[in-house]
């Protein structure tokens, strides 16, 4: 049954796997602030609830989400609204997370699947960490997971080029698990799903989920923190309204920023210190 206290994502739970939607398919699902906050609900509701024995995560439509809601401008890159609790991501969660990638994952649409535990795509969906081509910076603690997943050289060559692939070349590189088409993804994900839930026993697979995570988990709250400092004052500068000015107007971008000049000592230190 499908809970409709949701805005802008959708969580139905059926013999014993939670489907959570991103629902805004007239936008693309592209990412807001209260999508943010309703994933984060979702999550501790499918952790609570012991009845759920794996997690699907999915698009409606035909993305899964394709990046950040820049309609506002650059702002859409921030979210300055207040939280009242911690914000509980796929990584902290007891039950398995499968990111069904059912088609455009740009930017935190692909940042958000990689803190899930499994992703699958569909062959054909246009995935891309796009952020430096905006004039901002991956966050997520993609600069860890992706590394981790897909080895330092892919890592690099996918973060600081921010180029689209194909859900096949995403597969090829280690990003996904499988590549299927679009019309069998869902399914191929819920028998995986299915298999969880029937075979296996929650304590177990809680326990193991824990461990596969430990090393990398430990760096994600800092980093994340990093990130959130390095891009509030990246969400502020030439270089990012420039960028979003760019690709609104579909051309190249003319940055006027420099490493060299433009990064404050804090800034250096910062990033030195992690």
């Amino acid at each position: 049954m499908a809970d409709q206290s949701f805005e802008q994502i959708q969580l139905s739970i059926e013999d014993r796997v939670a489907l959570i939607t991103l629902n805004r398919p007239d936008q693309m699902n592209t990412w807001t602030p209260i999508m943010s906050r309703e994933l984060s609900d979702a999550m501790y509701e499918c952790d609570d609830n012991d009845e759920v024995r794996a997690v699907i995560l999915t698009g409606a439509g035909r993305a899964f989400c394709a990046g950040a809601d820049l309609s506002g401008g650059e702002g859409g890159f921030t979210d300055k609204t207040k939280i009242t609790r911690p914000t509980k991501w796929p990584y902290q969660i007891s039950k398995p997370v499968i990111a069904a990638i059912n088609g455009a994952a740009v930017g935190v649409g692909i940042t958000y699947a990689m803190l899930a535990d499994i992703r699958l795509a569909a062959v054909k969906a246009k995935i891309g960490f796009a952020m430096v081509r905006r004039g901002i910076l991956p966050e997520l603690a993609s600069h860890v997971t992706v590394s981790q997943v897909a080895g330092f050289s892919n890592a690099a060559e996918l973060l600081l080029t921010g180029r689209m692939m194909s859900g096949a070349e995403a597969q090829i590189k280690g990003i996904v698990s499988e590549s299927l088409d679009a019309e069998i993804l869902l399914e191929r994900a819920r028998a995986i799903a299915d298999d969880i839930a029937l075979n296996t026993a929650p304590v177990s697979v809680a326990l193991s989920k824990k461990l596969l995570w430990q090393n990398i988990a430990s760096n994600i709250p800092q980093l994340m923190e990093t990130e959130g400092k390095l891009i509030n004052w990246l969400g502020e500068s030439e270089d990012v309204k420039e960028g979003v000015k760019a690709f609104f107007e579909k051309r190249e971008p003319s940055w006027s920023m420099s490493p060299s000049r433009d990064i404050p000592d804090d800034l250096i230190k910062l990033t030195n210190e992690n």
